[in-house]
C-alpha cells in the first residue's frame, strides 16, 4: 500500500443515530490505515432522524471519506443467515466495490468482515476512550452532549427566541436567560446568546446617513424591501453558529420570523422571501415580551411608543396563526425572568423524542 497505508479500501458501517465521538474515532482510525474509506450510513424508515441528515453530518465531520447512505428496513437477527444475506445485499449495493478491511467496535464485525471477504479491524470495543453509544445519546442528549459534534448539537439544541415590540425588554430578558442557565454549570456553562442583527444593521445605516449629513437622525433612515432577506439570513447564520458551539439550549434576541413582522411594519406588507427563510429553521419556544407596563426608552433607533401595542398584537397573531409554540411574558423584570425560566425548564424536561430503531436479536 502507498503512503504507509495498510489497506486499500476500508469500510465503516453503522446507523449513526446520531453520530457521536465514538463513531468519529472509529472513522479516523480507519482513515489512518486505508487508502480509501467508505462510511456506510444505514437508516430504517421508522427512525426519526432522516438518512440525509446523518449522511450530511458524517460528510462534514469526515471530508476525506466517501460517505454513502442506504435505507435498511430489515430487522437485525445475527443468528439468521437469510437475514444476514438480506442486509448484505443492501450493503454491497451501497458500497459497490471490494472491501479489504471492515472497521468496527461491534461484536457482529467478525461475521460482517467474513461476508465481505475482508479483514476485521476491531477498534475500542469496550468504549474505553469514548464511553458513549447511540442508545445513550438518544436516551439523554444533554447528558452526553460532550460527545456530540457541532452539526448534531445544532440539530438538537433547543432554540428559544425572545421577541417583541420596541423597548419591551427583549434584549434584557434574552441576556438574563442565557446568564441564568450558564450559572447552572456543567454542560450548561456554554449556553449561548444571539444578538439582534437588525439592530447592528440599523446602526450601520444611521452611521452612513450621518456620514453624509451629521445632523441626520433615525427619521432620515429608509429601508428597502430587499434589505430584509439580508437581515434574516445573517440573523439565522449567527443563530446557527451559536447552536453548533453551545449548550443544549440557545437564547436568541429575535429571529428571521420576527424580521418578517418588522418588514410589515416598515414596508407595509409581508415579504415572502423572508418567510421562506424563516421556515428553514426550527425553533422550539417563543417568548413574547408584553409592552404593557414597560416604560418606553428612546435610544435613537426607535420609532416611538405609539406603535408598540400594534406590534405586540401582530407578533401574537402571527405566532398563533403559524402554529408556533409561544408564551406572552408580562409583569416586572423579575417576574418575566421567572416566568421565562419556568417555560424553558418545562421545554427541557420534555426531553428529545427519538423513534426506536428496528428490533435486534444479537
Amino acid at each position: 500500500m502507498s503512503g504507509g497505508k495498510r489497506y486499500g479500501h476500508g469500510l465503516v458501517l453503522g446507523k449513526f443515530y446520531p453520530p457521536h465521538a465514538g463513531h468519529h474515532h472509529l472513522v479516523r482510525t480507519a482513515q489512518d490505515q486505508c487508502e480509501r474509506l467508505t462510511v456506510l450510513v444505514c437508516a430504517a424508515s421508522v427512525e426519526s432522524v432522516p438518512l440525509a441528515d446523518r449522511v450530511a453530518w458524517m460528510r462534514e465531520a469526515h471530508p476525506g471519506a466517501e460517505v454513502v447512505g442506504a435505507v435498511d428496513d430489515v430487522p437485525v437477527d445475527l443468528h439468521d443467515p437469510a437475514v444476514w444475506e438480506a442486509h448484505m445485499a443492501i450493503f454491497r449495493g451501497a458500497v459497490g466495490r471490494r472491501v479489504d478491511a471492515v472497521f468496527t467496535s461491534e461484536a457482529y464485525g467478525t461475521e460482517l468482515a467474513r461476508r465481505f471477504g475482508a479483514e476485521e479491524v476491531c477498534v475500542d470495543p469496550a468504549r474505553t476512550l469514548f464511553p458513549v453509544s447511540g442508545t445513550a445519546v438518544r436516551a439523554d442528549p444533554a447528558g452526553t452532549w460532550e460527545f456530540l459534534g457541532p452539526a448534531v448539537r445544532a440539530a438538537l439544541t433547543r432554540r428559544v427566541v425572545v421577541l417583541g415590540a420596541e423597548s419591551t425588554g427583549t434584549t434584557t430578558l434574552s441576556r438574563e436567560l442565557a446568564a441564568h442557565y450558564r450559572r447552572r454549570g456543567g454542560v450548561w456553562a456554554k449556553t449561548g446568546w444571539v444578538a439582534e442583527y437588525g439592530r447592528e444593521y440599523s446602526e450601520e445605516k444611521l452611521a452612513a446617513a450621518r456620514a453624509a449629513d451629521p445632523a441626520a437622525s433615525w427619521t432620515d433612515v429608509a429601508f428597502t424591501s430587499e434589505e430584509f432577506p439580508v437581515i434574516a439570513r445573517r440573523q439565522d447564520a449567527a443563530e446557527e453558529r451559536a447552536a453548533r458551539l453551545g449548550s443544549p439550549v440557545l437564547f436568541c434576541d429575535t429571529d428571521s420570523f420576527a424580521t418578517g413582522i418588522w418588514h410589515e411594519r416598515y414596508m407595509g406588507g409581508r415579504n415572502r422571501e423572508v418567510e421562506k427563510i424563516a421556515e428553514l429553521t426550527r425553533r422550539d419556544l417563543y417568548l413574547l415580551t408584553d409592552d404593557t407596563g414597560v416604560p418606553f426608552e428612546d435610544d435613537g433607533l426607535r420609532d416611538g411608543p405609539q406603535l408598540r401595542p400594534w406590534m405586540t398584537a401582530r407578533f401574537r397573531r402571527e405566532l398563533a396563526r403559524t402554529g408556533r409554540r409561544f408564551l406572552v411574558v408580562s409583569g416586572d423584570r423579575r417576574h418575566r425572568l421567572e416566568t421565562a425560566v419556568a417555560a424553558v425548564d418545562a421545554l427541557l424536561e420534555e426531553g428529545w423524542q427519538f423513534a426506536a430503531p428496528l428490533p435486534e436479536r444479537r
